[in-house]
């Protein structure tokens, strides 16, 4: 099949190769001047299925008004929010129950595991090499953190992941140069999970895709989809239409507004996430791999000789402006665990980017209902982790063939039940 993809994330990077490999004619399509420059440009680069979970879940409304109140909560609204903002939040508290909790927990956590085999399998395929390394530890601060990460650990055992429960002392040993000044009453220890440098990935795989012969358009801006021939892309500035038998809609926050003409409500918002990413100063004095501080839900990753940290939640506000709250709160949490380990006087890249999130949690992967359109769409804060096994889902779902996972509950029929 003649197949387009619009989007080149690294959702659309996968999905690219993933296409191409299985013998398609892929064309991709992006707006902007380079694959992964958005929601996957500077992410914490972890990829922990077990810690995979929805935000709609029991309890979660309490906790985000807990956060709002927090000068340094995850969670955060800015102004203006959206009519699509505030749409976005009803449907969210709608999915805060126990029953859609426990489905979608179980929809993400199967794409998940598959996912981080399915990345495993693509880096040795291609022989693929890239910033990364292995190992997660949850730092717990204190007793309360102790006692709110038990559900957690239930989860993690449901799913059967591998994981160690450590107190402070054992957790220095994995981590040896965690600041001593900072209280640490235990740690969660995911020895299977790991950090790796998603931008990097995309690009390496962007070579591999176009060297199966999937070609790359960059500066695209491609206009909504429309019900006369919805298999044809036009540029938003016009151009001569290009008509395929496929379209891949790839393209995060901006899906919905591609698909709403074909009378698709995709309940798509973009909730942002900050990062800093700086050289390390003293390769001793950083940390090895990557820790994710459960107060403050900030992980600090170790991507070669450079230092990201990572976290937040934000809900409306301006797409181009970083507020100073956000960065303050990582720059704290580095400073809390990893003083002195990084560069911080000039050079720091910081980052703010939108993540395209669902309101009840898992991706929608399949068929749009129109035909010859197809969706991978809605990974939220997860899209580093769940992009390898969703690709090669939509492309087996596309060429006919058995998936790898029960994919029920993945389809675009869920947003309407």
């Amino acid at each position: 099949m003649k197949i387009a993809i619009v989007g080149a994330g690294i959702v659309g990077v996968t999905t690219a190769w993933e296409l191409a490999s299985d013998g398609h004619d892929v064309m991709v399509f992006e707006r902007r001047s380079a694959a992964a420059e958005e929601t996957s440009f500077a992410n914490a680069g972890v990829i922990a299925p077990g810690y995979v979970t929805p935000w709609a879940a029991p309890g979660m409304r309490v906790k985000v008004l807990r956060s709002l109140l927090s000068s340094h909560g995850a969670v955060k609204l800015r102004w203006p929010l959206s009519a699509r903002d505030i749409d976005w939040m009803k449907r969210w508290q709608r999915a805060c129950t126990l029953d859609s909790y426990l489905l979608n927990r179980g929809r993400l956590q199967r794409l998940a595991f598959y996912s981080r085999q399915r990345l495993h399998d693509v880096t040795q395929a291609c022989e693929l090499s890239y910033e990364g390394s292995r190992g997660y530890l949850v730092l717990l601060r204190g007793k309360r953190e102790c006692r709110l990460v038990q559900p957690g650990l239930e989860v993690l055992r449901q799913a059967g992941a591998e994981f160690h429960e450590l107190d402070g002392d054992a957790a220095r040993t994995i981590e040896p140069e965690l600041s001593r000044d900072t209280a640490l009453v235990g740690a969660i220890h995911l020895p299977q999970d790991e950090v790796a440098n998603c931008r990097q990935f995309a690009l390496l795989l962007k070579r591999e895709a176009e060297a199966l012969g999937a070609q790359f358009h960059f500066s695209c801006n491609i206009a909504p989809l429309t019900r006369a021939a919805p298999r044809t892309l036009q540029l938003a500035t016009g151009s001569p239409p290009l008509a395929f038998d496929a379209v891949v809609i790839c393209a995060a926050t901006d899906s919905a507004a591609l698909l709403a003409p074909l009378g698709l409500q995709i309940p798509l918002a973009p909730v942002y996430g900050h990062s800093i990413s700086a050289q390390i100063r003293e390769p001793l004095n950083a940390p090895r791999s990557a820790v994710m501080d459960e107060r403050y839900k900030v992980a600090i990753s170790r991507l070669g000789m450079r230092v990201r940290v990572a976290g937040g939640a934000e809900l409306g506000g301006a797409p181009d402006v970083i507020h100073p709250g956000a960065l303050r709160t990582l720059y704290k949490v580095l400073q809390d665990w990893y003083p002195g380990a990084a560069q911080l006087a000039s050079g720091v890249q910081q980052w703010k980017g939108a993540r395209p999130m669902l309101p009840d949690g898992p991706p929608v992967i399949g068929a749009s209902g129109v035909p010859g359109v197809w969706l991978n769409l809605g990974h939220g804060s997860s899209g580093w982790a769940l992009a390898c096994g969703s690709a090669r889902v939509l492309a087996d779902v596309m060429g006919g063939q058995e998936p790898g996972i029960d994919v029920n509950g993945l389809g675009i029929e869920r947003l309407s039940s």
